[in-house]
C-alpha cells in the first residue's frame, strides 16, 4: 500500500488493497490522468494508457508536432486556452488581462499521514499509518505562482481526498477566478449521473440521467449548499445497482457555493469536477499569500452504490466528525417547537419536560423565542440574551430546573442572522450583507450578518459564549433560515468583493471552531430550515444535522434514503412529530413514524402529554428500542434494500460490525388487495450463522444467514388474501421492524 513514483517514466501510482490512481508527467511538464478504479498491480510503465493522435481541426502544443494536443489528452488539473477547449479546473486573471497559465511539474513529496487544511474542515487521520499523502508542486514561471496538488489515499478505505493550494511567489497580485478542488478525466462516458436534489421539505431526492455530450451539473449560488442540490454526485455504470457494479462518488467538504459538473466531449471523454462555484467568485492573490481550496473526497466502488455509501459512512462518521460526541450514543431528545411554536411560558416548557422524562426522554431542547423581544419572526434575532418576561430566571434558571428533573438541556440559536427590529441592528446597521445604494431583500424579515468580518464573528461569539459559560447547556441547535442576496461587504475594497461568499463561510467555520474548542462537550446539531445546509463541511463541527423540517413518516423515507447515499445514519436528525403532520396534514401511524426516525439521531417534536395512554406506551417502547439499539444503528453497516423512489415499498437494514446483529425496517406506502406473495433478500449477514428473528407480535424463529440472504424473508402481508387468525391487518403507511440476533 502507498504511493509509488517511477522516475524513469514520470508516473505516480496511488494504491491500497482496493483501488488504484495513476497519473503521469506529460511532455510539456503538465500532468496527465491515466486511471482511477479497481486496484491494479504496480509496474514500471503504464504510459500506454496515454493516447493522443492527430485529429483534424485541433491545435497542438509543440511546433511541427501533430501528436500532442491537450484537447485530446486526459489531464489531472487542466487549464483553458493552451490547446484545451474544455472547461478548466483553474483560471487566473493577470494584471495584463490574460487568463492563460502554464503550470509545470517542479517536484513532489510523499509522506505518511494527512495534512490539515488551515481554516477549513477536512477528513483527518489519527495515526500516520492510516493514510499516505502525495503533494505535487507545479509552477507557472511567468507568473511565479506555485500550485500544490494534494492527494491523500486512505489505506483501509477506497477513498482519496484531494485539494489544491496556490501561493504567489511573484511581485504582482493576480485574481484566481476558478479553482476547483477536484478534476478527473475519465476515458469514456458510459455512465449514469445521479444527483440529490429537491427543495424545502423534500431534500435530497434521487435524480438519475444518462450522461450525454455537453455539460451536466448541479450547483448553488445561494451562499450555502442549499435545499435544492447537494454537493455530492455519483457516476455509475448503467448495469451497476445497489449491490454490484462500478460506482464513483464525489463529495465536497464545503458549506458554501459549489459546482459539481460532468463535461462529455465529442470523443466521449468525461471530465468530472467539483469545487467552489466559479460564478461570482474571485480571490485576490497578493504576493507571498496563499489560497486553499476546500477538500473533495472521491470514492470508487466495485460493489455497487451500497459499497460506495458504506465507505463514505465510515470515513465521515469517524474521520470527518470529531470530538467528544463522535463515538458516543446520542441522547433521545424532545424539541418544543411543533408543540408550542412561539406560544410558551416557563411552566409550559417544564410540563413538557416532565412528561418527556416520564417516557424516557434524555434531553429537552428549547427552540426559537427565548431571547430579546422575540415573540414572532419579525424581531429579536441578534440579541442573544434571555427574555426575562418569558423566563423569569433566564436560561440559567431554566436549564437548572430542567436538569433537576433529570434531563439535559439544549437551546436553539440562529447566529448568522439579524432582524432590523433588534438592538444589534440598531447599533450596527452596517453589519448586514447588502449592496450600497441597492434595496436589501429580506427572508422571513431577517438579514444575513456579514460573517466575512472578524468583528462581527467576535461579537456573536462573545454573546453566545457568555450565555454558555453560565447556563447548563448540553446541546445547541444551530439554525440558518435565509440565504445571501445582494452579496457585498462594506469592509472590503472593490477588487475583493468576489471573495465575500467564501469569506462568509470561513467566518461560519471560525465561529463553530471557537465554540467547539471552548465548549467541547456540547453536542452541536446544524440546521438550515431543515436540510438546507446538510453537507460534509458542517459534519466536521456538528456531528449531526436536522435532516428536514418535513418530519412526516412517509416523506422522511425518501429524504433519509437519499441522504444515506453519502451521509452516515448517525448524522441525520430524525424526529417523531404529531399527526396530522404540520407539513403535509397527513395522518401516519405512530409506529411507522417511530420506525423511520429510529434510523437517525432520534427525538420528538410534540407534546407527549397530548397523546392517548395507548400512544404514550408506544412512545415508551420506541424509546426503549432506540436506547437498546442506537449504537448498532449508528455504527453498523447500512444497506438500502428497496427504494421509495421506485415502488410502493421501502426497506433498509443495518448490520453490526461482527455481523451477529441486524435490524431490518420495511415500509409499505399504500395498501393493496389480493396481491402476490413477497420476499425480501437481506444483505451483509454471516451465511453460516443461525439468526433468531424476532418481531413485535410474532414468535421468535430461526434462520441461517444463507437463507435470509439467498431466499429472503417472507414479507407477504394481509393484502395477499384472507387474513389468518392473529395476523395484523395492513393499512396505508404500514411498517415492520425485524430484529436478527445470532446464537
Amino acid at each position: 500500500m502507498g504511493i509509488i513514483f517511477q522516475e524513469n517514466t514520470g508516473e505516480f501510482h496511488l494504491y491500497n488493497g482496493q483501488i488504484s490512481y495513476l497519473m503521469k508527467i506529460l511532455r510539456n511538464g503538465q500532468l496527465g490522468q491515466l486511471y482511477f478504479g479497481k486496484k491494479i498491480p504496480p509496474k514500471e510503465d503504464y504510459g500506454y494508457l496515454l493516447e493522443n493522435r492527430y485529429r483534424p481541426a485541433s491545435a497542438y502544443v509543440f511546433d511541427n508536432d501533430y501528436s500532442f494536443s491537450l484537447e485530446h489528452l486526459k489531464q489531472e488539473y487542466p487549464a483553458y486556452g493552451t490547446t484545451d477547449f474544455r472547461m478548466p479546473a483553474l483560471e487566473i486573471l493577470q494584471p495584463n488581462g490574460s487568463r492563460i497559465t502554464d503550470f509545470q511539474y517542479v517536484s513532489h513529496k510523499i509522506y505518511k499521514g494527512k495534512p490539515a487544511l488551515k481554516g477549513l474542515p477536512a477528513t483527518y487521520t489519527e495515526s500516520e499509518e492510516e493514510a499516505d499523502t502525495l503533494e505535487l508542486l507545479l509552477r507557472d514561471e511567468l507568473l511565479q505562482i506555485e500550485m500544490t496538488l494534494v492527494y491523500t489515499i486512505f489505506r483501509q478505505e477506497n477513498a482519496i481526498a484531494r485539494s489544491v493550494r496556490f501561493e504567489n511567489k511573484g511581485t504582482a497580485a493576480c485574481q484566481i477566478t476558478r479553482a476547483m478542488s477536484l478534476s478527473l478525466d475519465l476515458s469514456d462516458a458510459d455512465y449514469e449521473w445521479i444527483q440529490f436534489s429537491g427543495a424545502w421539505g423534500r431534500e435530497r431526492y434521487v435524480k438519475t440521467r444518462v450522461l450525454q455530450q455537453g455539460i451536466q451539473s448541479v450547483n448553488s449560488t445561494r451562499g450555502g449548499s442549499g435545499h435544492f442540490h447537494n454537493p455530492f454526485v455519483m457516476l455509475k455504470r448503467p448495469t451497476a445497482d445497489e449491490f454490484q457494479g462500478e460506482v464513483m462518488g464525489f463529495s465536497l467538504v464545503y458549506s458554501g457555493n459549489f459546482l459539481a459538473q460532468a463535461e462529455v466531449d465529442t470523443y466521449d471523454v468525461t471530465r468530472m469536477m467539483i469545487g467552489i462555484n466559479p460564478f461570482g467568485f474571485s480571490w485576490q492573490l497578493e504576493p507571498e499569500k496563499e489560497f486553499q481550496t476546500p477538500e473533495a473526497v472521491m470514492v470508487y466502488s466495485a460493489e455497487g452504490m451500497n459499497g460506495m455509501s458504506q465507505t463514505f459512512h465510515r470515513l465521515y462518521r469517524t474521520r470527518l466528525a470529531r470530538g467528544y460526541w463522535r463515538d458516543r450514543e446520542r441522547p433521545v431528545l424532545i424539541n418544543n417547537w411543533e408543540a408550542t411554536y412561539f406560544d410558551f411560558t416557563e411552566e409550559k416548557l417544564l410540563d413538557i419536560a416532565r412528561t418527556a422524562k416520564e417516557d424516557g426522554v434524555e434531553l429537552f431542547v428549547l427552540d426559537d423565542g427565548w431571547f430579546g423581544t422575540r415573540y414572532g419572526e419579525t424581531s429579536g434575532l441578534g440579541d442573544w440574551t434571555p427574555n426575562l418576561k418569558r423566563l423569569p430566571d433566564g436560561i440559567k434558571g431554566l436549564s437548572e430546573k430542567i436538569e433537576a428533573l433529570g434531563l439535559k438541556f439544549g437551546l436553539w440559536f440562529e447566529l448568522e442572522m439579524v432582524n432590523k427590529d433588534s438592538d444589534l441592528y440598531r447599533s450596527h446597521p452596517d453589519w448586514i450583507i447588502q449592496t450600497p445604494g441597492r434595496h436589501a431583500s429580506h427572508g422571513r424579515k431577517q438579514y444575513v450578518l456579514d460573517f466575512s468580518r472578524k468583528e462581527v464573528v467576535d461579537h456573536i461569539y462573545e454573546m453566545v459564549a457568555a450565555l454558555l459559560r453560565e447556563a447548563k447547556i448540553s446541546y445547541i441547535k444551530w439554525d440558518m433560515n435565509r440565504y445571501i442576496t445582494e452579496c457585498f461587504s462594506q469592509a472590503y475594497e472593490a477588487k475583493r468583493q468576489g471573495e465575500i461568499f467564501h469569506r462568509y463561510i470561513l467566518g461560519v467555520y471560525e465561529l463553530y471552531d471557537r465554540l467547539n474548542r471552548e465548549f467541547p462537550q456540547i453536542l452541536f446539531e446544524s440546521c438550515a430550515s431543515g436540510g438546507g445546509r446538510f453537507d460534509p463541511g458542517l459534519l466536521y463541527y456538528a456531528p449531526q444535522c436536522w435532516t428536514s423540517d418535513d418530519s412526516d413518516g412517509l416523506e422522511r423515507q425518501k429524504i433519509q434514503y437519499g441522504t444515506s447515499y453519502v451521509y452516515p445514519i448517525s448524522s441525520m436528525g430524525a424526529h417523531v412529530s404529531i399527526t396530522p403532520n404540520h407539513q403535509l396534514n397527513r395522518i401516519t401511524p405512530l409506529k411507522t413514524r417511530g420506525y423511520v426516525a429510529a434510523f437517525g439521531a432520534f427525538g420528538y417534536e410534540l407534546d407527549l402529554a397530548r397523546l392517548t395512554p395507548e400512544e404514550r406506551e408506544i412512545v415508551r417502547e420506541q424509546i426503549r428500542f432506540v436506547k437498546k439499539y442506537r449504537k448498532l444503528i449508528h455504527t453498523g453497516t447500512f444497506y438500502r434494500l428497496l427504494s421509495p423512489f421506485e415502488g410502493n415499498f421501502t426497506a433498509w437494514m443495518v448490520v453490526s460490525q461482527d455481523r451477529r446483529q441486524a435490524i431490518v425496517a420495511y415500509f409499505k406506502t399504500l395498501n393493496d388487495v389480493n396481491r402476490e406473495y413477497r420476499r425480501l433478500r437481506l444483505k451483509g449477514l454471516d451465511q453460516s450463522l443461525i439468526y433468531h428473528m424476532s418481531e413485535e407480535g410474532k414468535g421468535q424463529r430461526e434462520f441461517y444467514g444463507s437463507e435470509l440472504m439467498n431466499i429472503g424473508i417472507i414479507t407477504t402481508d394481509a393484502s395477499a388474501g384472507e387474513i389468518p387468525q392473529g395476523e395484523e391487518p395492513c393499512c396505508d403507511f404500514w411498517s415492520r421492524m425485524i430484529i436478527l440476533e445470532a446464537e
